[in-house]
């Protein structure tokens, strides 16, 4: 109980957080009793003037071709990433599931990725259940990234016996592993390793911003090499839906036809663009903020004797005996966080609801 009270008490006190809902952001959390929200930079609410934003978009239907607003955040985020076209996408696992739909020409062939990966181990395996994709899986390294030797020995002859690889999908940040930044060495090296073995290279860049400005470069630089990205505009950019998926012209071609195959052709998405637009021109430098928080409430986490693992980008991972009670008596006090296995190991992630007082 006292271990409860003292962390329970130094959650905002020693990280400096509080709800910034009702402040300046002019946003509402939505949860009653509830002033600190840390379970996922995906909780926060849009602030009034991306509502503003949302309620004055130009709109059109855009399975049509006719919403100007998606077009423009599509050729933005694009140019961005240093890529030919993009497309939006309803989530970072629809957009996943397209690409790779699309890198892979038939069922049976395979995809390489980390056992760690968002695409294999949070996405019900739907590459497989859904396309007939076969996910390959890599040990991740201590650093987020994927020993090119150990990737190497798991692609297989060609031989009528086995899959064939086509595609490796790497992550950036790393959500499973604490938010870990691929460096760009790394992600040149892997440029240069799917050009030797004839694969494609997938980027799961659902917090790619945030890498980005942890390293203080373009964030066309991280990507630089990838023939596919999907980047979120519903994590710490704070908007309220949605994803966009870029490559080249011909790839999103194949794209948008394989998302109205799953569902995602939407109509006025205008609404939603808009919110992206404005995640992007607002929202998208003071990720530092939610990083330097994080860093602090790391700082605070161990000051109280916890194990805790380093705080690279905005998430937070630290272990504490009978953490479903911990979480669920924190709860009652008016702090979220996640317990991810049940166990002992917690998940805080600073977002845009939460500043530093």
């Amino acid at each position: 109980c006292g271990l409860l009270f003292l962390f329970a008490t130094a959650v905002p006190m020693v990280a400096g957080y509080q709800n910034g809902a009702h402040g300046a952001s002019g946003a509402s959390n939505g949860v009653s009793g509830v002033s600190i929200d840390l379970r996922s930079d995906t909780v926060t609410q849009p602030t009034a003037a991306m509502r503003k934003a949302m309620a004055e978009a130009t709109v059109g239907d855009d399975v049509f071709g006719d919403d100007p607003t998606v077009k423009e955040l599509e050729e933005k985020v694009a140019s961005m990433l240093g890529k030919e076209a993009g497309l939006f996408v309803a989530s970072g696992t629809m957009g996943n599931l397209i690409a790779l739909g699309c890198h892979c020409s038939g069922r049976g062939e395979e995809v390489i990725c980390g056992k760690d990966s968002h695409i294999f181990f949070y996405e019900q395996g739907g590459a497989s259940s859904l396309i007939g994709i076969v996910l390959n899986t890599v040990q991740n390294q201590p650093d987020g990234t994927l020993d090119l030797d150990e990737v190497a020995k798991v692609i297989k002859p060609n031989d009528p016996h086995f899959a064939v690889a086509k595609v490796l999908a790497l992550e950036n940040t790393s959500n499973k592993l604490g938010g870990l930044v691929l460096p760009l060495e790394y992600m040149e090296k892997a440029g240069d390793f799917c050009e030797r073995h004839g694969l494609k290279m997938h980027v799961d860049g659902a917090r790619l911003w945030n890498a980005a400005v942890a390293l203080k470069v373009p964030i066309a630089h991280l990507v630089r090499r990838a023939d596919s990205v999907n980047v979120c505009l519903s994590k710490g950019l704070g908007a309220p839906v949605g994803s966009i998926l870029v490559g080249s012209k011909e790839f999103i071609l194949k794209a948008r036809r394989l998302r109205k195959a799953v569902g995602g052709g939407l109509r006025q998405v205008g609404v939603l663009a808009a919110a992206g637009l404005y995640a992007l021109e607002n929202h998208f430098e003071r990720l530092q903020e939610d990083h330097d928080n994080a860093a602090r409430l790391a700082s605070g986490l161990q000051s109280l004797g916890l194990h805790v693992l380093p705080a690279h980008t905005n998430i937070v991972f630290f272990d504490i005996e009978e953490a479903p009670v911990i979480v669920a008596k924190l709860a009652s006090r008016g702090v979220r966080l996640l317990c991810t296995d049940g166990k002992k190991r917690c998940r805080a992630v600073a977002n845009l609801h939460t500043q530093a007082s």
